[in-house]
């Protein structure tokens, strides 16, 4: 008897942790509603002298002045000067990656760190076990034997379990602790090309200089630490800041019980909103509560539109999923489009002109709960301006989505849609 009941305690012991487990990788975001200090309770806005400080408060993350940041599209506007930057550096390279595929760019990229490795240049690369698997081994074997430090961050090992569905989806790569790169791109031949043509992936990506660049420098050092348990505690060198207006932050976001500082930042922006947002994301997948603080900025008259993934996406179900959440934005006035030319895979927005991100962040609960991020946050109306031009220039390859037509696809889609809405947060 008292056999059997310790076998049913364990049973029950099991079966409560694979509750517990489930409940915390499905888990949605907490953010409700945004409200600010004072009478009316109106958020803080862009333009408000008092945003930078609350951006600083509520995402740990200060945006300071003397930033340069130029906007690199697609690939050929990416990889000829990131090429041209890692063959420049002389002291050190540090790149964390999460998508990695054999090809073009994935040798090019090897014969670079491997000759700047030769030259005495520490080299160190942080690559997902997960998105940098299609890999062979030989290509980190051959890395190594020329002297790159390459590690797999979170590999698929039992005991690693607790950790394997927070992965690494930081694009971060810098040069001589004076030059930074994010933004959507991975090394793999998908991302070569001007983003218009199928088969060549619509991507937006930054290169920028600054005090953004050490705070990069900082999430690599923190991820370097847990994949490998050594800090490193280098002395950055006193390049000096470039001449620039950009007050610029580097946001690198990780999951945590309760709020995450991804949501924070996503919540805020969206409901500072007073003229336009504008939102560029591949995988458009937003949660209940998200989906309200889209349709609330429509609401009370922000210009709102939502450039997504179409028919082409490499992600069908994330489609599929952000498709459950038209009705609800397009009757409350945000206007929709899917992207026609290829396959869409940036993340950025820009609002009211003047406050924008570029960087790894997908509006999807992974993203925002589930995985470390990158992104890089840019509060300068110049900047802006260029970001709304792109967001325009996009729609121009995209098909807007009308209710009516929408509303009249089929019941067995309506259910492939609600399907696909029950497994994206863990997808």
């Amino acid at each position: 008897m008292i056999i059997q009941l310790a076998r049913w305690g364990i049973t029950a012991l099991i079966l409560v942790a694979a509750v517990i487990g489930f409940l915390f990788v499905t888990r949605g975001t907490v953010m409700r509603r945004v409200r600010g200090v004072g009478d009316d309770g109106t958020p803080v806005t862009p333009t408000e002298p008092a945003f930078l400080t609350t951006v600083a408060l509520l995402t740990a993350c200060e945006l300071s002045p003397g930033n340069h940041v130029d906007i690199a599209l697609n690939g050929e506007g990416t990889f000829d000067r990131l090429w041209a930057d890692l063959e420049s550096a002389t002291q050190s390279i540090t790149v964390q990656m999460y998508y990695m595929g054999p090809g073009r760019v994935a040798e090019r990229f090897a014969q670079i760190l491997a000759e700047r490795a030769r030259a005495s240049v520490l080299v160190l690369v942080l690559y997902d076990a997960f998105g940098a698997s299609d890999l062979p081994r030989s290509y980190w074997d051959s890395l190594r034997a020329s002297g790159v430090n390459a590690v797999g961050f979170r590999p698929l090992r039992f005991r690693n379990l607790w950790v394997v569905q927070n992965r690494a989806h930081v694009r971060g790569i810098v040069i001589d602790s004076k030059v930074g790169w994010t933004g959507g791109f991975g090394i793999d031949d998908k991302w070569l090309g001007d983003g218009r043509t199928m088969g060549q992936w619509r991507d937006t990506n930054v290169r920028f200089e600054g005090p953004a660049v050490r705070q990069l420098q900082a999430a690599f050092v923190s991820a370097w630490a847990e994949a490998t348990g050594a800090l490193v505690s280098g002395r950055v060198a006193a390049h000096g800041d470039p001449p620039g207006v950009h007050a610029a932050g580097l946001l690198a976001t990780e999951p945590t019980l309760g709020s995450t500082a991804a949501e924070r930042f996503l919540a805020m922006s969206i409901a500072g909103a007073r003229r336009t947002l504008y939102i560029t994301n591949a995988y458009f997948a937003p949660d209940r509560n998200f989906t309200a603080l889209v349709a609330d900025a429509a609401q009370r008259g922000v210009d709102t539109r939502v450039l997504v993934g179409g028919p082409s996406t490499d992600v069908a179900i994330a489609r599929l999923a952000a498709r459950h959440r038209y009705d609800a934005l397009l009757s409350a006035g945000v206007r929709i489009y899917e992207y026609a030319r290829s396959t869409l895979h940036a993340k950025t927005f820009v609002v009211d002109g003047c406050w924008s991100s570029i960087g790894t962040m997908n509006f999807d609960n992974r993203s925002l709960s589930l995985n470390d991020e990158s992104t890089l946050m840019v509060l300068d109306s110049e900047f802006g301006e260029r970001m709304n031009e792109i967001f325009l220039e996009d729609l121009r390859c995209a098909t807007e989505i009308d209710l009516q037509t929408f509303r009249r696809r089929s019941g067995l889609v309506h259910v492939a849609e609600w399907v696909a809405n029950l497994i994206t947060p863990v997808l």
